[in-house]
C-alpha cells in the first residue's frame, strides 16, 4: 500500500501506522521543583500533562517556597493569568489547587 504525504502528517515515521490526529493532551497546572538539596522551591507552571516534572512548560504562573522564613515570600500566584487557564480547561494537581485557594484567602 502507498504511503501518500497527507498521511505522513500524522504519524511519527513512514513505517509506523500510529495516527496522532485523535490524540488529547490535557494542560495542567502542576508544581515544578527547583532550588537545592534540602530547599526546596517550586514554580506553579501551566504544562502538557505528558511532560516531565521539571521539563517543558507553557507558562510559569507563580512560584512557592515552603520554607520561606522572616520577611520572605512564601506564596505568589499571577491569578489573571491562573483564571486564564482554568477557563481553557486547565486541570490544578491537588497541591496546587490547594494553594490557589490559599492565594485567594490572602488577596481577599
Amino acid at each position: 500500500m502507498p504511503i501518500w504525504h497527507s498521511d505522513l502528517q500524522y504519524s511519527c515515521c513512514i513505517n509506523c501506522s500510529t495516527d496522532y490526529r485523535n490524540d488529547v493532551h490535557m494542560v495542567t497546572i502542576r508544581l515544578a521543583r527547583g532550588g537545592s538539596k534540602k530547599r526546596p522551591f517550586y514554580h506553579l507552571t501551566v504544562t502538557n500533562s505528558r511532560n516531565a516534572r521539571d521539563g517543558r512548560f507553557v507558562e510559569r504562573v507563580g512560584f512557592f517556597n515552603p520554607i520561606a522564613a522572616g520577611a520572605e515570600v512564601k506564596l505568589s500566584v499571577n491569578q489573571e493569568r491562573v483564571t486564564y487557564w482554568l477557563s481553557q480547561g486547565a486541570q490544578p494537581s491537588e497541591r496546587v489547587a490547594q494553594l490557589l485557594k490559599e492565594a485567594a484567602k490572602a488577596a481577599a
